[in-house]
């Protein structure tokens, strides 16, 4: 009997999006099974989000690691395929913009596998950006597109993309979030590392932040800017740690690097900053919800309902710090619009689609 639902992920941002959709498929009766692709290889950056988010293993661990865009693709291609071809599952479902959804992308439409995408639609408009292609490309293959959000489902309509192939379902990733917001525990957070006070937390890995040695040079700059706003506590990212210690990075006495943290160590650091600066997509959705000042160090934003309806808003290296100064004096927001079906049931919205769907 073939697998009802054959789920792809790779990198942390996946996982808090599967983890809803794989529960609510669970009690749908669904044969559902788990490939991991091992694009984020290190525990902290994958393995302790299952714990986290109660997922169960794995089916299948592929080990594809890292590498340029083009091997890391080309690998997991290679691996995916023949995953597909030993148990050819009714659908594939692919999550968000990295590199092992494209790679599923592709297979799966070769094999004449049917495709869903969740978290379709989303557009930065940005080609520079590794992530924009592997959304257009990924959507462009779907047959069947979960949108988080109204401007999501406009992207794909005006991209020619069949209404009825389009299911405004909400964010999934903010299941997560609410189901496990009674765990976060801001207090264990703040002694683990050693934060007093106010505190700002920082996640900047984009290549545009972390890749050349000057734009590395002027980020530890505004880093230490901040710093002298409030501790800034920054959980580095391995693709850019050598270049921002080499920069002096913890130079600064108030600046408190950590390693990756798991999910609920981060969202317990996060829901208790007075601020949050991110090149990060789903930070931004994140701090949407629990309404913690978010500044996007970025020229655009895949997620613009963030900014329309939630706490963030782009900044520039030499705009940022004087946006978080005005965001400290006048405290976190009472209260702040969420975007529409953001409600903690996108997972069951999914699940009930891919029930329908069932041979």
């Amino acid at each position: 009997m073939s697998t009802d639902v054959l789920h792809v992920t790779g990198a942390r941002p996946n996982f808090p999006k599967l983890a809803p959709v794989h529960a609510a498929g669970e009690l749908l009766g669904l044969r559902q099974r788990i490939v991991h692709t091992g694009q984020h290889y290190d525990d902290k950056l994958s393995d302790v989000f299952f714990r986290d988010l109660e997922l169960p293993r794995p089916d299948v661990n592929l080990g594809i690691g890292s590498g340029s865009h083009a091997e890391q693709t080309a690998r997991t291609m290679v691996a995916l395929e023949q995953e597909f071809e030993r148990d050819r599952p009714q659908i594939v479902l692919v999550y968000g913009d990295i590199n092992s959804t494209l790679a599923a992308a592709i297979v799966a439409s070769k094999l004449w596998i049917p495709l869903g995408h969740v978290e379709a639609g989303l557009r930065s408009f940005d080609m520079t950006m590794p992530e924009e292609v592997n959304r257009l490309v990924t959507d462009r293959l779907s047959n069947v597109l979960f949108a988080t959000s109204e401007d999501a489902v406009g992207h794909l309509t005006r991209e020619g993309v069949e209404p009825d192939a389009i299911h405004l379902v909400g964010n999934p990733m903010i299941d997560s979030l609410l189901k496990a917001q009674e765990r976060f525990d801001t207090a264990a957070a703040r002694a683990e590392h050693g934060v007093e006070g106010r505190y700002l937390v920082g996640t900047l890995h984009r290549p545009s932040n972390v890749d050349d040695p000057d734009d590395v040079a002027q980020l530890v700059r505004v880093i230490h800017e901040l710093a002298d706003l409030a501790t800034f506590v920054m959980p580095v990212h391995p693709r850019g740690r050598a270049r921002l210690e080499a920069a002096g990075l913890t130079r600064h006495p108030r600046v408190i690097a950590v390693d990756p943290l798991g999910y609920l160590d981060f969202m317990s650091l996060v829901s208790g900053a007075d601020a949050v600066v991110t090149d990060s997509g789903g930070v931004q959705e994140e701090t949407t919800v629990l309404g913690v000042p978010c500044f996007t160090m970025r020229p655009n934003t895949e997620r613009p309902v963030t900014i329309t309806h939630g706490t963030n808003r782009l900044v520039t290296r030499d705009s940022v710090v004087a946006e978080v100064a005005r965001a400290l004096d006048a405290g976190r927001p009472a209260t702040w619009p969420i975007p529409p079906l953001w409600d903690g049931h996108a997972g069951e919205r999914i699940a009930a689609v891919l029930d329908g769907m069932r041979a």
